[in-house]
């Protein structure tokens, strides 16, 4: 039986929750700006110093843009670009560019995602892809996670024969602190349907990604 996808289904409530969105969250400014000043209190700066003055503000900013993607309304995302098609062949987009923030320490990690699917009868416009890892990478994550999110989403709303998903990362909490390595780079993957079921497949899309990655980084 074929799987109904919940937001062409209309069930755009069942896609919020599964997905952690919560569209009537606001982004509380002023919150912020109080929490920001008590750190700079705490580390035995002052506030109201002028370097320091507009600081609070601006921070409180920067996690309106860098945590937005628990507030992308999906709907809005897709905006109707899901097209009908005769096409049952690999759509892979590569080199996608994120930037997210690690949930153990809110430091940053940044990196490339490849993003890959065999359409049963429905693509999505090309734009979106980059969109929808965006709206996964804007808030506080872990890697492995977001990767997972990125191919179950698309799993949902495209109901295609299978996804693929390899996303490298560098992350500040390993590189700034702790173990102190410049140069690790974390690689996860999430592979669905015939992605994981035929081998041929899989290795067609790995191989595309593997020259996008370099042959320093083997998956």
């Amino acid at each position: 039986m074929t799987k109904t996808p919940p937001l062409m289904n209309g069930n755009k409530a069942a896609l919020l929750k599964t997905y952690e969105i919560d569209l009537e969250t606001s982004h509380d400014q002023a919150a912020i700006e109080d929490a920001v000043r008590t750190i700079l209190r705490s580390v035995g700066e002052n506030p109201d110093r002028d370097g320091l003055l507009k600081t609070p503000e601006r921070v409180a900013r920067m996690y309106g843009e860098l945590l937005a993607g628990y507030n992308t309304d999906p709907e809005k995302l897709l905006n109707g670009a899901v097209f009908d098609v005769d096409y049952q062949e690999m759509v892979l987009v590569s080199d996608i560019e994120f930037y997210s923030l690690c949930e153990h320490h809110m430091l940053p990690f940044v990196g490339r995602a490849h993003v890959a699917y065999i359409p049963r009868d429905k693509v999505v416009g090309l734009s979106k892809i980059p969109r929808i890892v965006d709206m996964f990478a804007r808030r506080l994550q872990v890697q492995e996670r977001m990767t997972q999110q990125i191919a179950s989403f698309l799993m949902d709303v495209l109901d295609p024969l299978g996804v693929g998903v390899v996303v490298e990362g560098a992350h500040m909490c390993s590189m700034m602190r702790g173990v102190k390595k410049a140069n690790a780079r974390m690689v996860t993957s999430a592979l669905m349907g015939c992605f994981r079921e035929s081998e041929k497949t899989r290795a067609e899309f790995l191989s595309h990604v593997q020259r996008s990655l370099g042959d320093d980084c083997l998956i």
